[in-house]
């Protein structure tokens, strides 16, 4: 499933897994999110609901361009830079490109939506 992340009129390309929590994350959208720098790593926001851990590993080592859920505390992570590995971090997809888009300090106002061609071929099929 191929998203978009929009700031203001640019647009960051991104893909999300094929997984269970990633599916839960796909159904809320659009989303209209605030993220906030944590720790000049990554961008996080919290989501209108917690998403489901079915089948998910116990943690993970994000890469620069991750999109990940922290089931601790509910909430999403888009990783700009690389950190360690995360108990409790899902890994939901990965910004394909426009990356440099989020790099900037303090809260940014994103909505995060389907990618057009992807929602156009659930009536074609």
């Amino acid at each position: 499933m191929n998203i978009e992340i929009m700031v203001g009129d640019q647009v960051v390309n991104a893909h999300l897994a094929d997984n269970p929590s990633a599916q839960d994350f796909a159904a809320m959208l659009p989303l209209e999110l605030s993220l906030e720098d944590y720790g000049k790593i990554e961008k996080v926001a919290d989501l209108p609901k917690k998403l489901t851990k079915d089948g998910a590993p116990a943690g993970y080592k994000p890469a620069p361009g991750d999109i990940t859920y922290y089931a601790p505390w509910g909430n999403l992570a888009i990783f700009l830079r690389g950190f360690s590995y995360s108990a409790g971090l899902i890994y939901l997809g990965k910004i394909d490109s426009g990356l440099e888009k989020l790099v900037r300090e303090g809260a940014l106002k994103v909505v995060i939506r389907m990618k057009a061609e992807d929602s156009d071929k659930d009536g074609q099929d």
